[in-house]
């Protein structure tokens, strides 16, 4: 008799996006006529960029040859990736990562999901609260978690509340924990991480033996220039914590799929006879046997990034999102929303009007205005009451969209 995996009965209903492209389709289908503006998911919606092209281009016009046709490359990605990589993301900033520290990949949602396959079972989880579904999913799914309870939240599991109160920061935790995921600028609450913030989170992990994983997906959209970039910027963090970067968002690669991986030579784990072990070999040693590498033509468009015109580029993509970020929050600010996020991060969370649920809120806008956004109750318990809206639209659809708010 073939078993399953019963872990994966544990999970609530259906993951958060496909659950809102449900209700969305089934709005749609019953509406035809309605002019469904989504602002919900984060999608970009700009075109790669014309040196990222070219270089995509090339890159395929080489493999159609005989001198520049390429098989298997190399798992952890080709060496001109992965050393602009370490030079422009890292050292340019005081984070000395070396390109052999790299592991490129086909998306961060991957990454942080197989990252938690190479750690024991009985190691102490803990995630924010809200939190981007993957962290808390992947790890439900691994077998590390008990049933849900009303709220949606998982025994075994240690959520940290972030909240307008302590400036969506969490506070460190009360008891012991292994691992702790944080992902700033936040998803999906649009607050940024100071240096100080950082520093207490890397003395906990340094003083505790656990590790931080780091999501900095949305690291390009920082403009606060006292606000790191990098986790490795603070002083000792290279022992405690491997992060996560992509090239979605601030490149449009999400249908073109690339994204890296940095595990520190210095990061260290342990066995359960206290022996300590390179997590870097580790990872190495499963990313080469699960994963092929991106292709070819893929790592050259992602390396033209790095050129002079590709960074010129990629900052009008980012200050273009960024623009409707603004538009977004100054326009729901006028209408009386407290609003949050917005200003380093391409995410605005709002406090849903007095009373409403966050998915009430989602049924309100989709059906009253045509307007789709995220319900914040699909990132945890504590994201009940908020809501949130990407900047990944276009200019004009915001517009219209904010219009459409103000009357209902």
């Amino acid at each position: 008799m073939i078993k399953i995996n019963e872990n994966y009965l544990k999970l609530k209903a259906g993951y958060l996006f496909p659950e809102i492209s449900r209700r969305v389709n089934a709005f749609v289908a019953e509406n035809p006529q309605a002019k469904v503006i989504r602002l919900g998911i984060g999608d970009v919606t700009r075109p790669l960029t014309p040196a990222i092209t070219a270089a995509f281009q090339k890159g395929v016009e080489e493999m159609a040859t005989d001198s520049g046709f390429r098989g298997y490359g190399p798992e952890q990605g080709y060496a001109f990736l992965r050393e602009a990589i370490a030079i422009n993301d890292f050292q340019s900033r005081g984070a000395e990562i070396t390109a052999d520290e790299i592991f490129i990949s086909d998306g961060s949602k991957c990454d942080t999901g197989n990252i938690q396959e190479i750690f024991g079972l009985d190691n102490k989880i803990a995630i924010t609260d809200p939190v981007y579904p993957v962290y808390v999913d992947t790890n439900v799914m691994a077998g590390r978690t008990g049933q849900a309870d009303a709220k949606g939240q998982y025994g075994g599991l240690v959520y940290m509340p972030c909240t307008p109160e302590n400036d969506f920061m969490p506070e460190l935790p009360s008891q012991p924990v292994d691992i702790i995921y944080l992902c700033y600028p936040n998803n999906p609450t649009g607050a940024v991480a100071t240096k100080a913030a950082l520093q207490k989170w890397v003395e906990y992990a340094r003083a505790n033996k656990a590790l931080i994983l780091f999501d900095a997906a949305y690291e390009a959209f920082i403009s606060n220039p006292d606000i790191p970039h990098s986790i490795y910027e603070i002083p000792g963090a290279k022992e405690v914590a491997i992060e996560f970067r992509s090239f979605s968002k601030n490149a449009g690669f999400t249908g073109t799929r690339c994204a890296f991986t940095v595990v520190p030579e210095e990061l260290k784990a342990w066995t359960a006879s206290g022996e300590a072990v390179s997590v870097k070999n580790i990872w190495n040693r499963r990313h080469c046997t699960k994963f092929n590498g991106v292709s070819y033509p893929v790592q050259a468009a992602a390396a033209a990034v790095y050129s002079e015109q590709g960074r010129q580029e990629v900052r009008g993509l980012v200050d273009f999102y960024m623009n409707n970020a603004r538009t977004i929050r100054e326009g729901l600010s006028k209408l009386g929303y407290k609003v949050y996020g917005g200003v380093d991060a391409p995410y605005i969370w709002l406090a849903t009007p007095e009373g409403m649920g966050s998915w009430e809120f989602f049924d309100l806008l989709l059906n009253k205005a045509n307007v789709v956004g995220t319900p914040g109750a699909g990132f945890g318990a504590s994201g009940e009451g908020f809501f949130r809206l990407s900047a990944f639209g276009s200019y004009e659809n915001v517009c219209q969209a904010l219009e459409r708010i103000a009357k209902i």
